[in-house]
């Protein structure tokens, strides 16, 4: 499917926004200690189901780990709390269903200290940084480029001296 030479309105629209949209597109920013301590409630809370195969528990070790490496970026490197989470996460998961299921409640109980941590600081994690933004070229300007190369190099292979 070829698209239109021609620019439509949405993408004048989306090159004027800068390509990143308004914070109303985007939606609401979610808070990752939030998001750590509903992942770690689903570990340790009494009414949460244990996890059932040995892939649930890869998925929650994993998510629980993602959790800890995000929150270890705002910490002090030298935190005790942070170290030891480190420590833990770097660990892989256990083999046997009881070893498995301590390993992921030994990560969702240093995930909840880590929050603790966090919120001991007073860190606010919902602000996004600001990043930067880079301008991202139309569909037509991608084609003049491949043509002027594709044009260079037909007037290179035209100028080499045939033997």
């Amino acid at each position: 499917m070829r698209l239109p030479m021609a620019a439509h309105w949405d993408s004048r629209r989306h090159f004027a926004l800068g390509s990143i949209g308004t914070d109303a597109e985007r939606g609401p920013q979610r808070d990752p200690s939030a998001a750590a301590l509903e992942t770690a409630a689903l570990v340790l809370d009494e009414a949460a189901p244990l996890p059932e195969s040995a892939d649930d528990v890869e998925d929650l070790a994993r998510r629980l780990r993602g959790h800890i490496s995000q929150l270890g970026l705002v910490l002090p490197p030298e935190a005790s709390s942070l170290r030891s989470a480190q420590q833990l996460a770097s660990a892989g998961v256990p083999d046997g269903y009881m070893p498995s299921r301590v390993h992921l409640v030994q990560l969702a109980e240093a995930t909840q200290a880590l929050v603790t941590a966090v919120q001991t600081l007073g860190v606010d994690l919902a602000k996004p940084t600001p990043r930067r933004r880079w301008w991202k070229p139309g569909i037509n300007v991608l084609r003049g480029s491949v043509f002027a190369v594709a044009f260079a190099c037909l007037i290179l292979a035209a100028s080499v001296p045939r033997s």
